[in-house]
């Protein structure tokens, strides 16, 4: 199976065909997928070298000019490095744009901790009017690419992994979907968990929910949810734990609920290693799932 990020060029490629409000910002990465398209619109794919400050001024330049910009690179490079720019440039200057990220958490150990990026989505939750999606197969990725691009002039980041679920499902890109329905608790599963959420609780009375579009967070499906499962909500998100319990708590704010949040861990791995060990490190497999999922809602079991 290809990658989200092998879908990005070719997707994006079509657009840029289709639309002459479409445009590509690059920082190197990603640049030789885009050569041919390049030759096609060489005034619409832009390549600002290892700037990425630059990435991010340069693509809201164009969306002052009326263009819809697509921004690439790593996510460490895309919404850390050039945060400033991220708030002020787009953010402060009341313009839109796609930020399209690869690497993410640590989707490139051997790239060592300057190209991983758990917090990426938690720090633009510091900014304000961010859709965000986190696909979980390329299929959903290539879904969600088209709907962030054709978001009017919205502030969109989409969230790229080599991750990936068996399998893809209709997302589009608002709702959470009812995978699997229960009654002793929620568990939301976040894009490239879902795999593992469902062996997680393979036997267990929970509702497991979908989620690739995470901001805005789909408090109504999660309150419906709720009615039926009870309101022990579980969050497990590819990036760093807790990012969305916020969210969860506003969406129940008139219930009383508890709400726990699993992902990547505050603390540092510092040996490269696999993703797998990655995975396992920061108890996101699904046997390390099971336990606190099963532990924290209790352990009824379906029968």
């Amino acid at each position: 199976m290809d990658t989200m990020r092998d879908r990005f060029a070719p997707v994006v490629s079509r657009l840029l065909d289709q639309d002459p409000r479409v445009a590509v910002v690059l920082a190197e990465i990603g640049r030789a997928d885009f050569e041919e398209t390049r030759i096609r619109h060489p005034d619409r794919v832009i390549n600002v070298g290892i700037r990425e400050q630059l990435l991010i001024g340069a693509g809201a330049g164009l969306a002052l000019a009326g263009l819809r910009p697509v921004v690439h690179t790593f996510a460490s490079f895309l919404v850390e490095r050039p945060f400033e720019q991220v708030k002020l440039d787009l953010g402060h200057q009341d313009v839109g744009a796609v930020l399209v990220s690869a690497a993410g958490s640590f989707d490139w150990p051997a790239g060592g901790y300057t190209h991983m990026a758990p917090g990426d989505v938690a720090l633009l939750d510091t900014l304000d009017g961010w859709t965000v999606h986190v696909p979980g197969h390329p299929d959903e990725a290539e879904t969600l690419l088209r709907h962030a691009v054709a978001a009017g002039d919205d502030k969109v980041y989409v969230r790229l992994s080599v991750q990936s679920n068996s399998e893809a499902l209709a997302v589009d890109g608002e709702r959470f979907l009812t995978v699997r329905e229960g009654r002793a608790g929620v568990v939301v599963a976040v894009g490239p968990m879902l795999d593992a959420v469902l062996a997680a609780t393979e036997g267990l009375d929970v509702t497991v929910l979908y989620a690739t579009t995470v901001r805005p967070f789909d408090a109504a499906g999660l309150r419906r949810a709720t009615e039926t499962a009870g309101t022990d909500v579980v969050l497990v998100e590819p990036y760093l734990a807790g990012t969305s319990t916020s969210a969860a708590n506003d969406a129940l704010a008139d219930l009383p609920h508890r709400v726990l949040g699993l992902g990547v861990g505050r603390r540092e791995l510092r040996r490269y290693g696999r993703i797998e060990e990655h995975v396992t490190a920061h108890g996101m497999d699904a046997g390390a799932l099971r336990e606190r999922i099963s532990g924290f809602v209790g352990s009824r079991v379906l029968v």
